[in-house]
């Protein structure tokens, strides 16, 4: 069974979502939210594996609302603005409902859930650590106006700038105030590796590995950046990546 929130000032379009929704047994909606703080609320306490959310509420912005969440359940958003709202946010969400709801794109929203589901299914469980961020986890980065909702498989590399973080993913690169050390501490080392001091890299998106000098390496990333492995993190590197 998926749990599904509905967070939505209008109570008639939460009304009639529900309905809609009743034509999928396997979805329960478990609760509702007319704003962006009650949905905080009931995101925290009832854990639910989706919801379905308004950008535009008096208050804050479903926008604004993803952004204070620490880690995001499956978001199909829903809408009454189409070129306004989508051109302004690059958001990589499940998907993008117009209002009033139409039940042909709802399934299609619904299926798109259903393969996602499967994937994570799929990915090997990850420790018991519930703060550790496994990479089927979506995470929400913020950047001046332009936001993002990015999967952190699609992460490919994280750079340290002073205070802040540089995060590459496609051809994007926002900053994010978060120092690397404390990236670290959340991401799966199975999967994230810290090349040097200024670098922690996607291990599963290098696409060449070269020798480098002073016993070192140097990796090439699918975006086409080359990172240094500083020579202490060769050792580690290499007993990682050996049978």
């Amino acid at each position: 069974m998926i749990k599904a929130i509905l967070i939505d000032d209008e109570r008639l379009a939460r009304t009639e979502l529900k309905k809609l929704l009743s034509d999928f047994p396997e979805i329960e909606v478990v609760g509702e939210a007319a704003n962006a703080s009650e949905g905080i609320d009931a995101i925290e306490n009832l854990q639910p594996d989706l919801v379905f959310l308004d950008i535009q509420m008096p208050g804050k912005t479903g926008f604004e609302m993803l952004s204070e969440l620490e880690k995001a359940p499956h978001v199909i958003f829903t809408t009454a603005y189409d070129e306004y709202a989508l051109k302004a946010f690059e958001v990589n969400a499940l998907d993008y409902l117009l209002k009033p709801v139409e039940p042909k794109r709802l399934a299609d929203a619904i299926h798109k859930l259903h393969i996602a589901e499967e994937k994570e299914a799929m990915a090997p469980a990850i420790g018991i650590n519930r703060s550790l961020l496994n990479e089927n986890d979506q995470v929400f980065v913020k950047d001046g106006e332009r936001c993002w909702f990015v999967k952190l498989s699609d992460i490919r590399l994280f750079e340290s700038v002073g205070n802040y973080a540089k995060v590459f993913f496609g051809p994007n690169k926002p900053l994010i105030l978060k120092s690397l050390n404390a990236l670290e501490e959340r991401l799966d080392e199975k999967v994230f590796f810290r090349a040097n001091r200024k670098h922690i890299v996607n291990l599963r998106l290098i696409e060449k590995i070269e020798p480098y000098f002073n016993g070192g390496l140097l990796l090439e990333l699918k975006g086409g950046e080359k990172i240094e492995v500083s020579r202490r993190q060769t050792v580690k590197f290499k007993e990682m990546m050996s049978l």
